[in-house]
């Protein structure tokens, strides 16, 4: 028996590496490569081409490497047998053939690779890239296929045997341990020219309409595909050369160690390819979707300006366009159903990230509630969450489904059914950033509202529709009262104004000034043999504190007190949403009010002591910080007897106003993510234009 092994000294394969990969700069043999190609226009569609070779090589792959497995599912098993009616393989089977035979005999002969991709090339220079490549792995799985059919069936099939004999073929199954690294490493050089291949395929089949040839995504890509598809048929020509030299060696002892290595070497150039041309694909898609995304926002914008008899095409194309899903969660139910519980219905779109509050959600509940048991003020609801991809994780996922389970209306049942086309309207065009909005829809789609929440905060349901005109017609009836402070937050404080009691309403969280302004509140109120009532409407934006000092005006009873953060919360974003609103519709502090009125007790929010209000009756005030009006109470021999002739409020007032403090700072801290901050703010006291600073707020209570 002889002894022929298929191997060379390492220092010979390492020159012959070398000179694979460094005597010719790629951009030369671009150059070169460039000149075979002169393609004619012909249409090729490869995708079935790519399927045969794929069913022939994956099978290969799955008997030869341990642990790989084929899953074929019964749309791999119809489209075997679509292929097999693939009319296009009667033409190409010339050229398939052509290139089988140049594959066979020059890598049998030991041709120069180099040379040999060139004539192929040559062969193929009527066609596209794409095709070129997918024509030459065609070609091989034809000549592998071929050699494994008989290398497999030599030991039970006669004439396998017989050509096995007369092509000397090793026996697969006595030199498999031998062969393995063979086919290894072909393996590995095969599915390196495959991916290369399917990229240069998907380059090709890139929408046009969106992306064009010289896109630089598409452009920088074009100039690599060329050489690209060089080394993928030279990478054939390699692993052709491979199952040639396999011929001949039936009674002879394998080595694999240096054209395992070749192919490796191979391999690992063609893999840097593949991974260079999937970074430009990935850039082209990526850039297809910005297109279309760019083009689907225009179509919303155009989807507005039209008139629809029914709101389905708007309600569609902002939450999901398709029909083979139910997108919403009904909230009372829990079960999905479609977009056609919206039909020709007034629709609220409650739109947030997944920080909405409980208490947001536990105002609007009573609300949604309070709509449903009247009958006569319908609308749905639909919740909208806006959530960034790059943050959603287990934790995410649970706080989105926990936000869901305490929604009585519909919600939508997975955050990214939502195309960016819709999220980039919804932040563009309703200036949606981190607080939450409610955009108002009328039957027909139209847009009612960008933001309804101001209104329905300060009226509730009374501000349906929910359109600009009647928030204005609102407003006409409305003064700076009492009744306006505290409505829908507490019937007990509006009692106490109807029984004529002189009412109290006042914040802060310093409990020194607290104790004593309420003990001195206490003590004027007897002297002056008057009725006082006072409550307690803490700070804003402290959540974690108010819970503190619900505890504690449980155990010190200073006052009346609101026994839940709900309500606090509630008092101060009405006060928000006063002013927004006025701003929305032009009004400033010198000509109206009411907004003078909210911005000064916004500026008392944000003074570090106390403030209070003193009403008698639904409009006669008194107002002042928390040390002039602690020094107003204590001093109230000064004051007091003036109350039988001029009322309680008005001898309060007259005594606050001739003894204002020489000096002054007052703030005003208004929350940026809402919008609409007015550029110009007058003091509340002294009416001179307030400075304007950045404030940047991280508060871990």
């Amino acid at each position: 028996m002889s002894s022929r092994q298929l191997t060379a000294t390492p220092k010979m394969s390492q020159r012959k590496e070398r000179r694979m990969f460094s005597t010719s700069d790629d951009s030369a043999m671009t150059k070169q490569v460039q000149t075979t190609h002169a393609p004619d226009g012909r249409e090729i569609d490869v995708k079935p081409i790519l399927q045969i070779v794929d069913e022939i090589l994956l099978r290969f792959i799955a008997r030869t490497v341990e642990g790989y497995e084929v899953k074929r599912d019964q749309d791999a098993l119809e489209m075997t047998a679509a292929l097999a009616e693939f009319d296009m393989l009667d033409s190409l089977a010339y050229i398939i053939n052509k290139i089988s035979c140049e594959l066979s005999c020059k890598c049998s002969g030991g041709g120069d690779a180099h040379s040999s991709t060139m004539v192929l090339l040559g062969y193929m220079s009527s066609y596209a890239w794409h095709a070129k490549v997918v024509l030459t792995l065609a070609a091989f799985a034809v000549i592998f296929g071929e050699f494994w059919l008989v290398a497999q069936l030599s030991a039970e099939n006669t004439l396998a045997k017989s050509v096995a004999l007369l092509k000397q073929l090793p026996d697969i199954a006595e030199n498999f341990m031998s062969l393995k690294p063979h086919f290894e490493a072909l393996i590995r050089l095969v599915k390196a020219a495959m991916d290369v291949t399917t990229c240069i395929v998907e380059f090709k089949e890139l929408p046009s309409d969106y992306i064009s040839e010289d896109t630089p995504p598409m452009s920088v890509a074009s100039t690599h595909i060329p050489i690209a598809s060089y080394w993928v048929i030279r990478s054939i020509v390699a692993c052709a050369s491979q199952i040639a030299s396999l011929i001949g060696t039936r009674n002879e002892s394998i080595s694999s160690t240096t054209e395992a290595w070749e192919l490796s070497s191979l391999a690992h150039k063609v893999t840097s390819i593949h991974e260079h041309l999937k970074s430009q694909l990935v850039l082209c898609y990526q850039y297809i979707d910005d297109k279309r995304h760019i083009e689907a926002f225009h179509n919303l914008i155009r989807l507005f300006e039209t008139v629809h008899i029914d709101n389905m095409k708007i309600v569609r194309a902002l939450i999901y366009a398709k029909d083979d899903i139910l997108p919403l969660l009904d909230g009372t139910t829990k079960s999905r159903v479609s977009l056609e519980v919206l039909r020709r219905k007034h629709v609220l779109l409650l739109i947030s990230d997944l920080d909405l509050s409980q208490e947001e959600i536990l105002v609007l509940d009573n609300l949604y509630k309070d709509a449903r048991a009247r009958g006569d003020t319908h609308y749905e609801m639909v919740w909208i969450p806006v959530v960034d991809k790059g943050i959603w994780n287990e934790v995410n996922k649970q706080k989105f489904e926990y936000l869901q389970s305490l929604m009585p209306w519909y919600s939508v049942c997975d955050p990214f059914i939502i195309e960016p086309s819709a999220v980039k309207y919804i932040k563009e065009v309703w200036n949606f950033s981190k607080t939450a909005i409610l955009v108002a829809l009328d039957p027909q789609g139209r847009l009612s509202s960008p933001n309804a929440v101001h209104m329905i905060w300060i009226w509730g349901n009374l501000a349906f529709p929910f359109t600009s005109e009647k928030e204005e017609s609102l407003w006409k009836q409305e003064i700076w009262s009492l009744e306006l402070l505290v409505d829908g937050i507490d019937p007990t404080v509006l009692e106490w104004m109807a029984e004529g009691k002189l009412v109290c309403l006042y914040g802060g969280e310093d409990l020194e000034w607290i104790e004593k302004f309420t003990a001195t509140a206490l003590s004027v109120a007897n002297a002056g043999k008057f009725l006082l009532e006072m409550a307690y409407v803490g700070k804003s934006n402290a959540k974690e504190r108010m819970q503190k000092m619900i505890k504690t005006f449980t155990t010190r009873k200073f006052s009346y007190f609101w026994p839940n953060v709900t309500s606090i919360w509630f008092f101060w974003t009405r006060l928000e949403s006063m002013l927004y609103s006025k701003l929305q519709h032009g009004r400033t502090v010198e000509n109206d009010e009411i907004m003078s009125e909210v911005m000064t007790v916004l500026s008392f929010d944000g003074s570090d002591r106390g403030w209070a209000i003193f009403c008698m009756g639904a409009t006669d005030m008194a107002r002042a910080k928390g040390d002039s009006f602690l020094k107003c109470l204590q001093d109230f021999e000064k004051w007091g007897p003036r109350i039988e002739e001029d009322g309680v409020v008005k001898a309060m007032n007259d005594y606050l106003n001739q003894n204002k403090p020489p000096h002054h700072c007052n703030r005003l801290i208004l929350p940026g993510s809402t919008g609409g901050i007015p550029q110009k703010v007058v003091c509340a006291e002294c009416g001179r234009q307030m400075e304007k600073y950045f404030m940047y707020r991280c508060c871990v209570e």
